[in-house]
């Protein structure tokens, strides 16, 4: 392999239509008891960053990880059905996964502050998770620090596939948080105003490419391929 490509999934992949965000209310209910009177603060962060922002900004001691874990995978699960329901593939965001999955020289996975057992949630309610090595990614319960995300996915790349630590490697996201990832981590970064951030906004945050959408699947080939010169 001769490039990793990383990618987050809620609003680069998919849209999941406000169902996130009733994830982590009904966590946050199951743990302190009581309702989130403040909305998750998410926009790129990791799970375990939004579940102490969550108990910190209600006052409330911030709970053991194994426990916020547990909760946020049962609110996941609780709800496949309903992000299937109401959420919907970004445009082109299949065919961009189907040309790299047929790439013998790319290793596809995600950088995503989901935890794993959601990430999978919301890619399979799409039909999206076959088209990723999800055994390699790097998940929210690995870290705070969406940095760290990325060291996490090239040790179990390196561990499943032997692919060297320092293989090129692209995060392609849609917030200034997955691009100051790839700069922390020695990435680079294909950013997508398929989310709250316009293009020039991620411009400015220092992406190394924007682009409006996936729908244009060569232009997207080509800066990996630039990415990974």
């Amino acid at each position: 392999m001769q490039l990793i490509v990383l990618w987050d999934v809620d609003h680069t992949l998919v849209d999941n239509a406000g169902v996130s965000k009733e994830i982590y209310a009904s966590a946050f209910k199951a743990l302190a008891g009581q309702d989130a009177e403040l909305p998750a603060p998410t926009e790129g962060r990791t799970d375990r960053a939004i579940m102490r922002e969550m108990f910190v900004q209600h006052g409330l001691p911030v709970p053991r990880w194994e426990s916020a874990q547990q909760s946020l995978e049962e609110a996941g699960q609780d709800r496949e059905e309903e992000l299937r329901r109401r959420g919907r593939v970004l445009p082109g965001a299949q065919e961009a996964l189907m040309a790299l999955a047929t790439d013998s020289k790319i290793c596809s996975s995600v950088l995503t502050g989901n935890i794993a057992a959601n990430a999978h949630v919301k890619l399979r309610a799409f039909d999206l998770d076959d088209l990723l090595d999800l055994s390699v990614g790097g998940y929210g319960e690995d870290s705070e620090d969406r940095a760290r995300l990325v060291d996490a996915a090239r040790a179990r790349i390196y561990a499943a596939h032997g692919v060297a630590m320092t293989t090129p490697t692209v995060l392609i996201g849609d917030t200034p948080r997955d691009i100051q990832a790839a700069y922390d981590s020695e990435a680079r970064c294909i950013a997508v105003a398929s989310g709250i951030h316009s293009v020039a906004e991620l411009r400015a945050a220092g992406a190394d490419f924007v682009i409006p959408d996936l729908t244009d699947t060569e232009n997207l080939l080509a800066h990996l391929r630039a990415a990974a010169a």
